[in-house]
């Protein structure tokens, strides 16, 4: 059973170390590095799972990203990502609890989250969809069928756009 707890009661070299045997050193250079650059996850909203013997085996964090639309507004939405479980916890129910806690600690009528990921796996369990970010853009390469929004009314998200750090 996982304890789930705030991120920002874990040590920072934890996280970094977590991040790299998820994802190997090299995850600075993936797109979604490029797009929340410069930013820093949001405390409120990002979690660590611990095993029963209290040792680490994921995290999730959230950050404050923009989507800009072609007439340069900046339209605030949630990036969600990473979830990070390492390697020989995969699969035991962290990443999805990791999921639980973040989206839950959302109030109603949050803003859009955005993410890069499965959208088998993320639209089946909590309903990202891939649809209303046809047209958006990324600071990098990406596959446009893992770009993936969650939102009440996806109506209203702007059509085209570049993703980037929000900046206040």
């Amino acid at each position: 059973m996982a304890t789930i707890a705030p991120l920002a009661t874990v040590e920072p070299a934890l996280i970094e170390a977590l991040l790299d045997r998820a994802f190997g050193p090299d995850r600075h250079a993936r797109t979604a590095y490029r797009i929340r650059e410069g930013t820093d996850w949001l405390p409120a909203l990002s979690f660590a799972a611990a095993d029963d013997d209290g040792y680490l085996v994921g995290t999730i964090q959230l950050w404050p990203v923009a989507l800009t639309d072609p007439e340069g507004r900046a339209h605030p939405m949630l990036m969600v990502g990473p979830v990070a479980v390492v390697p020989e916890r995969q699969g035991e129910g962290y990443g999805k609890a990791l999921m639980l806690a973040a989206l839950g600690a959302l109030d109603a009528g949050a803003l859009p989250q955005v993410m890069i990921g499965d959208a088998d796996y993320y639209g089946r369990f909590f309903g990202f969809i891939a649809a209303p970010a046809g047209g958006w853009h990324c600071p990098g390469p990406f596959d446009p069928a893992r770009l993936l929004v969650r939102c009440d009314n996806p109506a209203v998200l702007p059509a085209e756009g570049m993703l980037g750090p929000w900046q206040d």
